[in-house]
């Protein structure tokens, strides 16, 4: 549920699947994404039209190795310009311990950077991917967040996170934003977005209107078909990028 002052209240948590368009599965994502405290933020840095292109469930478990090396998240979206924006909101206190996400501040001025996929075997992100230039950690900073906290990083801001060394779940919430003036370069496959806030006057996108009920049987079909979608633009974008 989503509580005053833009902090949310996390309560029995239903996931359809981990992955990418939790927010076709139900109201929570929505509702999370849709938050007058993020948008407004948002809306600082990208303008009042906005679309969320993905939101994904990151969660480590207890004692977990999974890690997210060194990365950007433009390098397989497939979106331009890169305008593009994720807050990350965290369902669980996320610290240093159980894998806070970590930022390497200025890191967007290099603009996209080569990586590789497939070369992280406990990689939280569906590609495995890395970058594949060397990488100076001294600068990074830690961005812990208590539970119903998000942070805010552009899609060329290198981040990551190492593993959960701790009892307990780390739960985030990973919505993705971008101005309805962003086009999607997929050649075969292109995937859908849900208008949040303002107009879209540009149609580059199809809309998918938002759940009514927790993973009712309409929400799950929606949830497949933007899920199955948005993993065959995925893929393609890894492979031309691999070219």
């Amino acid at each position: 549920m989503v509580g005053a002052g833009g902090r949310l209240r996390a309560g029995r948590l239903r996931v359809a699947r981990p992955g990418a368009h939790a927010r076709a599965s139900g109201p929570l994502p929505g509702q999370a994404g849709g938050h007058p405290a993020i948008l407004g933020a948002v809306e600082d840095l990208i303008g009042p039209d906005i679309l969320v292109y993905t939101s994904t469930w990151f969660i480590k478990e207890p004692e977990s190795p999974a890690i997210a090396a060194w990365h950007q998240d433009a390098t397989y979206f497939g979106l331009r310009p890169y305008e593009h924006v994720t807050a990350w909101l965290a369902l669980t206190d996320a610290t240093a311990e159980n894998g806070c996400m970590e930022f390497l501040p200025g890191s967007y001025r290099r603009g996209q950077l080569p990586h590789r996929a497939g070369v992280v075997a406990a990689s939280v992100n569906r590609a495995g991917q890395a970058v594949t230039i060397d990488v100076d950690d001294a600068p990074a900073v830690h961005a812990p967040l208590r539970a119903g906290e998000f942070s805010l990083h552009h899609t060329l801001c290198l981040h990551r996170s190492q593993p959960n060394r701790s009892a307990g779940r780390r739960i985030g919430l990973a919505v993705s934003y971008m101005p309805t003036r962003v086009q999607h370069l997929g050649v075969k496959h292109k995937t859908p977005a849900m208008l949040v806030r303002g107009v879209d006057t540009f149609g580059h996108f199809a809309l998918e209107p938002p759940p009514l009920a927790d993973l009712d049987d309409a929400a799950r079909a929606a949830y497949d078909r933007s899920y199955d979608g948005y993993r065959a633009a995925y893929a393609e974008q890894v492979a031309l990028e691999g070219r």
